[in-house]
């Protein structure tokens, strides 16, 4: 025979308290997440990289859909970038934080768009053409954006020439280069390309790791390509 059930849902009234149960819990002490300083600063940092992350996604969302202008997407893109790149530069944060997919998976994020744009290193107006550009006129204005450019080639390939292999060394300097062609170009000009390949390469390695030699004369050789486009631009 089955046990009698009871006809109703039990009240307050009808709980009967196990007495030889005590509480292990206090319900009126704060719970703590962190034992030690170095615990709630490492848990605040990858806080920060999920935030930076989330936004970085919805800033691309917003400037697919002109929500946004190049001005203030490019200036708030960097700096995401940046201190993404920040805080991943703790060891104890990178070693938590493991890579991006793993962080992803971990937390099951979903930004395709903010994976892309962390991978490249860039915002989409550095890598692409201003629409704004424009190659025509013979102001003094144009004249000036094509000195600046061809001093950002030439500085580049002189780093190279001094043995200048680092990442942290190589990526700023190729950054420039690209932003400068592009205030003076939107043509897609020859070797453009491979410019933006080495800044994603440069971009994958850790700060002070260096390009081979090998890779430095195919660089060198990429970068005089380009050089040559895009003084091609010009005439």
């Amino acid at each position: 025979m089955y046990p009698t059930r009871q006809a109703y849902a039990p009240t307050p009234h009808s709980y009967i308290p196990n007495t030889t149960l005590s509480a292990t819990i206090n319900l009126d002490e704060e719970v703590k997440l962190a034992e030690t300083r170095a615990e709630r600063d490492l848990q605040d940092s990858l806080a920060e990289v999920f935030s930076i992350i989330i936004t970085l996604d919805e800033l691309e969302k917003a400037y697919l859909k002109d929500a946004i202008s190049e001005t203030d997407y490019t200036e708030i893109c960097d700096r995401l970038l940046k201190q993404y790149k920040q805080i991943l530069a703790d060891d104890a944060v990178s070693r938590e934080f493991r890579d991006l997919e793993t962080f992803k998976s971990v937390w099951d994020m979903e930004v395709p768009r903010a994976t892309e744009r962390i991978r490249i290193g860039l915002p989409s107006t550095v890598t692409a053409p201003s629409i704004n550009t424009t190659t025509g006129g013979n102001g003094g204005s144009n004249g000036t954006l094509i000195l600046e450019a061809t001093q950002d080639f030439i500085t580049f390939l002189d780093a190279l020439k001094l043995g200048l292999l680092a990442k942290d060394q190589l990526h700023p300097l190729l950054s420039d280069v690209i932003q400068s062609a592009n205030k003076v170009t939107d043509q897609d000009f020859e070797g453009r390309g491979k410019i933006v390949q080495w800044l994603i390469a440069l971009n994958q390695m850790k700060a002070t790791e260096e390009v081979s030699e090998d890779q430095a004369r195919e660089l060198e050789l990429d970068m005089n390509s380009a050089y040559q486009g895009f003084k091609a631009t010009l005439k």
